[in-house]
């Protein structure tokens, strides 16, 4: 009788709608989506071009002591080794809670001192704050990057330029909300506010979802319909980084641009911004919808029966071949490292040739393109461009530094899968197109700045997933968060090679020339500011190629092989310290993989059984 006025059917339609909805949020896709947000509101270091201009100003900085505020800047973003070491041991949340709380205290301290609301700090002071807020970043990397690295092996070109890319974009996003809020002409020291309380709280919002989630193997029926739904990822984001490309033009050539039309922009970017949940939705409910596997209990309960004594029999014959724990120390191994695309030790990656070869050539590669991003305020102005060019400017390297990312995380993986192209070989390709960026910058050419930041932005971008990927394929992911950090520290190496010892000394030095006194404000006009360093940051970058051509030489055996073979023939086990269960709807997956060994569907154990197919029949019976 209950069901006779059709509320007993309203009441279970609305069951089945919570269920699903608690399964989109518990599943592998919408931690993915998580992170992409994460990783958007985790990009303020790159425009430090910017506020700098603020800071400068407000504490009467020359560039040398500015340049050094900005190299330890890099040195926060990039030195990931005590977030890399946290996450090989605590779930993701710890890693995502203490970089929230540092992104909160370290940007909101650089606040207080450059709208005077704290006594004047010293430059050392002022080099912790911004050290602490730019190691969030490392932070919100290593939490959700590197665990959706995990939860997708066999993608992880494609998840590293997605995820890198929204990184990249982050710059632009931030720069339409600083002008709807604040007004274009601001001159950004509002801009570090919102930089101190929009990426912590994302963080937060997002720390239940990010988890390790391995799935069981999967069909190649299921390999391609993953991969296709990163192109959706991919379209959306594209669609994104045009309307910001787009609104940057119209903002630059319109100088009325009424404030109340920036709301509406905001608007817009932030539906573009969750677009990508309906993405979400539609691969969760695939997976939701999957039949039942009412055998797999009883297939596994047979393999154990009937295997039973074979298995005791051969752990008995395994026993006495596994060595002795005390037979060798990780130190004695250092040197001996296992095949490559095996899991090295730590110790092992740091010490192998690979890893210094990598090295040498992401300090020149990334040192150069860094400089002229961080400098790119100064370059401007310069060169005579107003502000508001030179906040276009920053957003375009934003836009292009995303562009970079995806290129290269997609287009590497396909010259990878099919013609066996080592990924090496493009970064020597990356590298050798950003010497064109710096030359355009040392030589002054009218109007060059625009197209130099189009090149240089694309090309510092592109480094970054190569660098990465790279490093899960050689050294393997057992140890990747921190071995994904260490790559990272060549940056900060760079950028004060290049940054603080080169391009920041040689402004200094020029704006003397031009009469100004140290211990002041140093304003260098003209094209000689930043030359010379710019023609020794383009032969350096040249040189950073040539290495990255010796790498690709070196493994060139190595990526004609199948490198993610292991991965199509096994899950991954899970992670150490996860603090959920990791199947995709949180529940457990059998310990040694049986459960799934028989199973003709895998893919449909995530968040699939009796009951869910009863809710879509009835959803299906009452229509």
């Amino acid at each position: 009788m209950v069901f006779a006025d059709g509320t007993g059917v309203g009441a279970r339609r609305e069951l089945a709608t919570m269920r699903f909805a608690s399964h989109v949020v518990r599943g592998r896709w919408f931690m993915f989506f998580a992170s992409i947000l994460i990783m958007a509101a985790a990009g303020g270091t790159y425009i430090f071009g910017i506020y700098s201009k603020a800071i400068k100003t407000s504490l009467g900085y020359d560039q040398q002591t500015l340049n050094t505020l900005s190299f330890f800047k890099d040195v926060g973003a990039n030195v990931g080794i005590l977030p890399g070491l946290i996450n090989e041991v605590t779930p993701p949340w710890v890693v995502l809670v203490c970089g929230a709380g540092m992104n909160l205290v370290g940007y909101l301290m650089i606040y207080l001192s450059v709208t005077g609301r704290t006594a004047r700090p010293p430059v050392w002071l002022m080099c912790v704050y911004i050290a602490i807020g730019a190691n969030s970043q490392s932070f919100a990397n290593t939490g959700a990057l590197v665990t959706a690295v995990k939860n997708f092996p066999e993608d992880r070109g494609v998840v590293l330029g997605l995820l890198k890319g929204f990184v990249g974009l982050s710059g632009a996003i931030f720069t339409q909300l600083y002008r709807a809020i604040y007004g274009a002409d601001n001159d950004g020291a509002d801009l570090v506010l919102l930089m101190a309380w929009l990426p912590a709280a994302i963080s937060l919002v997002f720390i239940p979802t990010i988890r390790i989630m391995p799935r069981a193997r999967g069909t190649a029926a299921e390999s391609r319909r993953e991969r296709k739904a990163f192109f959706y990822f991919l379209y959306a984001s594209i669609v994104l980084a045009f309307y910001l490309l787009v609104m940057n033009v119209v903002e630059l050539e319109d100088r009325g641009f009424p404030k109340p039309a920036y709301y509406v922009t905001v608007i817009v970017l932030l539906l573009l911004i969750f677009f990508p949940l309906v993405i979400v939705v539609r691969q969760e409910l695939r997976n939701y919808l999957q039949p039942p596997l009412p055998t797999t209990q009883s297939v596994t309960a047979v393999t154990t029966v009937e295997d039973d004594d074979k298995t005791a029999a051969t752990a008995t014959e395994t026993e006495p071949t596994e060595p002795p724990s005390t037979s060798t120390t990780c130190f004695q191994d250092v040197f001996r490292p296992p095949a490559r695309g095996e899991d090295y030790t730590i110790l092992q990656a740091l010490f192998s040739v690979d890893m210094l070869v990598l090295f040498v050539a992401t300090i020149c590669g990334v040192g150069g393109t860094l400089t002229a991003i961080d400098n790119m305020g100064q370059i401007g102005q310069s060169l005579g461009y107003p502000q508001r060019s030179i906040a276009t400017l920053v957003s375009l390297v934003s836009i292009w530094n995303y562009a970079g990312r995806v290129v290269a995380g997609f287009a590497s993986e396909h010259v990878l899968s099919r013609y066996k192209v080592p990924r090496p070989l493009v970064l020597t390709v990356v590298l050798l197109v950003a010497c064109a960026g710096h030359l355009l910058i040392a030589l002054g050419v009218s109007n060059g700045l625009y197209p130099a930041s189009v090149i240089l932005g694309f090309c510092f971008g592109a480094q970054w997933p190569l660098l990465f990927a790279i490093i899960s394929e050689i050294f393997g992911l057992k140890y990747y968060s921190t071995l994904y950090n260490f790559g990272a520290v060549a940056s900060p190496v760079g950028s004060y090679i290049l940054n603080v010892r080169i391009a920041g000394r040689k402004y200094d030095e020029e704006a003397l020339r031009q009469g100004g006194r140290r211990g002041k404000d140093l304003t260098c006009i003209g094209v000689k500011c930043f030359q010379e360093s710019f023609y020794i940051i383009a032969a350096v970058t040249f040189l950073g190629a040539l290495v990255s051509l010796l790498l690709a030489w070196r493994t060139r055996n190595f990526y004609r092989g199948d490198l993610y073979g292991k991965f199509k023939e096994v899950a991954m086990a899970p992670t150490t310290g996860s603090s959920a269960p990791p199947g995709a709807d949180g529940r457990q997956e059998p310990a040694n993989g049986a459960g799934v060994a028989k199973a003709k569907d895998p893919a449909s154990s995530s968040g699939s059984d009796g009951a869910d197919a009863l809710d879509s029949k009835i959803g299906s019976s009452t229509k």
